[in-house]
């Protein structure tokens, strides 16, 4: 298929070009509406205009159309009410479904660089949102530069993606590109392996646009023989832990190839593997005096050098290799610690997973830290106990880092929570470490059959309830499985009797652990005010009983 540049794809109709994928997309239907939602911009006197859609046929239609009616676009990263009301002054108008909204259409025409303006919402280091004005013309030099390196290898792939496209890499690797190279998309997002195995599986050829956060999930039970036949897969949005990268590449006979850059600046560089990273065409790099990454880049505004806070090392080929970020580095009695420093002397214990580590100010500043404990920190947890893994975590790091920089607060999680596009901001860590540890367990998924409620729920290792019950082997106590029946059951039954009345039948069969999955069944009989559940692990009965329930008096 030939190449259409940006400013060419409203000109001539191309409906043999299939644009997207469930429900099917061509050029031709993409070019009319959107010069039809362009007319309905203009009609309505719109000059600044908030995308926030899902699914990206319609986005490409907003933005093309925006563009064509000369309205500025800005690209929220969320659709929350607080968002809303943060931008609600920077827009005319807030578009999160195109349904309603046309005109007769404008006259096809060539797209103007000058007159084409997007605005990107991220988050920096902190967490606090950043707003981040791109052009055509940076947007135009990033995809052909990508092309350039990548389109013979994908040819006629259709792009899947786990990443969302109201970010920088989402909206250039699964839509932008493809629209100009000619290659079809699939319109939603997906974010869990299995709803990628079944869209790739329904596709003659296809490539995987992905975060570290997807492809670090992806396990032993899907078709890696069918799988296999992925053209190529794109992860960015963080580090791909090398362990990850190494499954993958004995799964699918390659490595991902990883993607370096920022908002602010595009692509910087890629690699494959655990190797220097390559910049990117025409991405000319340089240090600091503090040894910090200095860009200037087709991608950035002309004679513009991006001044980053990543550290970086130049090899004498060109390449480069990455030094952590300086604005992570902080300082406790007068010495600087570096925070990713700790994260990795953290990682490289046989019992974490992954580690993130952030400040607590309550009194004289100190460190704490937040894991995702593998199987074999699990394993030390429910048979060892919290204090004895977080003091083995400690030596360990004692073997690295000064004694005032060892962590003196954990939180442990079955796995950090990172978002869509692989980012864990700073600010969401330091929320973890100041917040209690947990009392409660919320679900995972919840349905309803024949008035019998369903529920799987993930045991948190670090429950609050495991201290003192019992310190070397922590186990859930029988009242707090009572207690999170009772509290469940009131947030889905509307009718359930306030008063606590007493038990019947109560069964404890099988002890429940930290991490354990188990599955709640509950049922109200509102004739006689009971209220029965049953816990099981598996095909195990963990426990199970009555609660009788009575009216308040009045």
């Amino acid at each position: 298929m030939s190449w259409l540049p940006l400013t060419e794809l409203l000109l001539e109709a191309h409906p043999e070009r299939q644009v997207a994928v469930e429900p099917s997309l061509d050029h031709a239907q993409l070019r009319l509406r959107a010069l039809s939602l362009a007319a309905a911009l203009q009609a309505r006197g719109v000059q600044r205009v908030a995308l926030y859609l899902e699914d990206a046929g319609e986005l490409s239609i907003a933005l093309l159309g925006a563009w064509r009616a000369g309205v500025q676009v800005l690209l929220p990263a969320d659709a929350q009410a607080q968002t809303r009301q943060r931008l609600a002054q920077q827009v005319d108008l807030w578009l999160d479904d195109l349904d309603g909204l046309g005109a007769e259409p404008l006259a096809a025409a060539r797209l103007r660089p000058e007159d084409c303006r997007l605005t990107l919402c991220t988050s920096g280091s902190s967490g606090e949102p950043k707003l981040i004005d791109k052009n055509l013309v940076q947007l135009s030099n990033e995809v052909s530069a990508l092309e350039r390196l990548w389109g013979d290898s994908l040819g006629q792939a259709t792009i899947l993606g786990s990443v969302a496209c109201q970010h920088i890499y989402g909206l250039l690797f699964r839509l932008l590109w493809p629209l100009c190279a000619g290659r079809p998309f699939y319109r939603q997002a997906l974010p869990f392996p299995e709803d990628l195995q079944r869209v790739s599986l329904s596709q003659s050829a296809f490539a995987w646009v992905a975060s570290p956060a997807l492809l670090k999930r992806m396990g032993d039970n899907l078709d890696w023989t069918a799988l296999a036949q992925v053209k190529r897969v794109f992860s960015s949005g963080g580090a791909l832990p090398q362990d990850a990268a190494d499954s993958l590449h004995q799964r699918l006979g390659q490595l991902p190839s990883e993607i370096y850059g920022s908002s602010e600046t595009g692509g910087i560089g890629w690699r494959q593997g655990d190797t220097p990273w390559q910049a990117f065409p025409g991405v000319e790099l340089d240090l600091d005096e503090n040894g910090a990454l200095l860009v200037a880049s087709p991608y950035l505004p002309a004679g513009h050098v991006e001044h980053s806070m990543d550290a970086a090392e130049l090899q004498a080929d060109g390449r480069f290799l990455l030094r952590g970020r300086l604005d992570r580095i902080v300082k406790l009695e007068e010495k600087r610690i570096s925070l990713p420093m700790i994260e990795q002397a953290l990682i490289s214990h046989e019992w974490v997973a992954d580690a993130r580590v952030g400040v607590i100010q309550e009194g004289r500043a100190f460190l704490g830290a937040v894991l995702a404990l593998n199987p074999e920190g699990m394993h030390a947890l429910r048979n060892r106990g919290r204090r004895t893994l977080t003091e083995t975590l400690r030596r360990h790091l004692a073997e690295h880092s000064e004694v005032m920089a060892l962590p003196r607060r954990w939180r442990l999680l079955l796995e950090l929570p990172y978002s869509s596009q692989g980012k864990l901001p700073q600010k969401a860590i330091n929320a973890l470490l100041l917040a209690p540890r947990p009392t409660r367990v919320e679900p995972s998924s919840c349905e309803e059959r024949d008035g019998e409620w369903l529920l799987q729920l993930s045991v948190p290792p670090d429950l609050a309830h495991f201290t003192g019950h019992f310190p070397q082997t922590p186990v859930l106590p029988g009242v707090v499985q009572v207690d999170w029946a009772q509290h469940l059951a009131r947030q889905l039954i509307s009718d359930l009797p306030p008063r606590f009345a007493g038990m019947e039948v109560l069964k404890f069969q099988q002890l429940v652990r930290p991490g354990d999955t188990l599955q709640l069944s509950l049922r109200f009989d509102a004739e006689r005010c009971k209220l029965y559940f049953a816990y099981r692990n598996g095909e195990a009965a963990c426990s199970s009983g009555r609660i009788l329930l009575e009216p308040a008096h009045g």
